[in-house]
């Protein structure tokens, strides 16, 4: 279970994984001076606060769950981007159940129970199990028992948009995707989220907490000295 973009409604359900999501994942926000983010705080959003105490509980979660399982887990990020990781998952959940509220859209225990037994599933079938997934795609093992209605909104959002007709194009996809990054910036809009500049800034681009973009750093160059292409600005604001 690596990190991946939605495709086939099949395997949409596993892919609320990572990234971008519909997630486009919204785990992403605006960079706020320290003296904007309260004291104590990874990041606002609403009334809502994560504190750095959560968050570096949650770290140390992913990191033990981490240590437990290197020897066969492989993930991509490194120990130092942890932080980033687990604040992207919280504050993708977070923005899920703000989409759900602004839509309408209602989640039973038993339908996120049966997302979370899926996922089960699906990584036994990697040979992985949910935990070694979770670390994969930097989420603390403890925080599990949400991904399973995170998922089910997700479902449920596109199904909405899509109108439960899956797209069969990759034109079609990428419509379906254009609609729902529009869904998730407007929820992440109406958070007014607010990252602490030191776990990094939230980027309404790709939907997640990234490194403060810094003045001082260098054009990349080829080995042969010429500019390399430059990776896109963070979206500090959304555009929605």
């Amino acid at each position: 279970m690596r990190r991946m973009r939605t495709r086939t409604r099949g395997q949409r359900a596993a892919l609320r994984w990572t990234a971008a999501v519909a997630v486009a994942a919204a785990g992403t926000l605006t960079l706020a001076g320290c003296g904007q983010t309260q004291f104590g705080a990874a990041a606002l959003y609403g009334n809502q606060r994560i504190s750095t105490a959560k968050l570096t509980a949650e770290v140390a979660n992913l990191n033990a769950a981490y240590q437990a399982a290197k020897a066969k887990v492989k993930p991509r990020y490194k120990t130092a981007d942890m932080p980033r990781q687990v604040l992207d998952w919280m504050l993708r959940f977070a923005t899920a159940e703000q989409v759900a509220k602004r839509l309408g859209i209602t989640v039973t225990l038993a339908q996120a129970q049966a997302k979370a037994q899926a996922e089960t599933a699906r990584a036994r079938q990697a040979g992985d199990t949910l935990s070694e997934a979770a670390v994969l795609n930097g989420l603390p093992p403890d925080l599990l028992p949400e991904l399973g209605r995170w998922i089910a909104i997700q479902v449920k959002l596109q199904d909405r948009l899509d109108n439960g007709v899956p797209p069969r194009t990759n034109a079609a996809q990428q419509a379906l995707l254009a609609k729902i990054d529009q869904v998730q910036c407007l929820a992440a809009k109406s958070m007014r989220i607010k990252v602490n500049p030191q776990y990094g800034a939230y980027d309404y681009r790709q939907f997640a907490v990234v490194p403060v973009p810094s003045a001082l750093s260098t054009v990349p160059t080829s080995p042969a000295g010429r500019a390399s292409p430059a990776s896109p600005a963070p979206q500090l604001t959304p555009t929605c």
